[in-house]
């Protein structure tokens, strides 16, 4: 019986220059076929599909960028205007408090003025009296 024969050096040389070889070839013909028109053709449109893809998703970012801007301003919008009628209350309130006082004040100074008429008036009529007893 013979036992198996072991693979000796110079074989596994050429066995190893052989596969460097085949992948030297097939490095080779894929370069070739970077050269060929189709190949060539399809890597353009994968290429503009790409491109597309890419500018579609800018698109996209810059949109919801937009509408969230548009949201901000209209939130901002919405609370300078609520800020605003709030300051108009506001100035309605005081500008009635004001009148309200004027009013109280044109009020008291009327009855301020009859009671000072009334004294006034009083005050002649007990003249006028005690010089018709003298």
């Amino acid at each position: 019986m013979q036992t198996k024969k072991l693979f000796d050096f110079n074989e596994r040389k050429n066995a190893a220059e052989e596969a460097r070889k085949a992948a030297a070839e097939k490095f080779a013909a894929m370069k070739s076929r970077l050269e060929d028109p189709e190949v060539q053709k399809r890597m353009a449109e994968q290429k503009a599909i790409a491109e597309a893809r890419a500018a579609r998703e800018a698109e996209k970012r810059a949109a919801k960028l937009a509408e969230k801007q548009a949201a901000e301003a209209a939130r901002q919008a919405a609370k300078r205007e609520a800020e605003r009628k709030a300051q108009e209350e506001l100035a309605r309130r005081r500008a009635a408090e004001i009148e309200a006082a004027n009013a109280a004040a044109r009020r008291a100074a009327d009855q301020r003025n009859r009671a000072h008429t009334l004294a006034a008036a009083h005050k002649a009529m007990m003249d006028a009296r005690k010089a018709r007893q003298r």
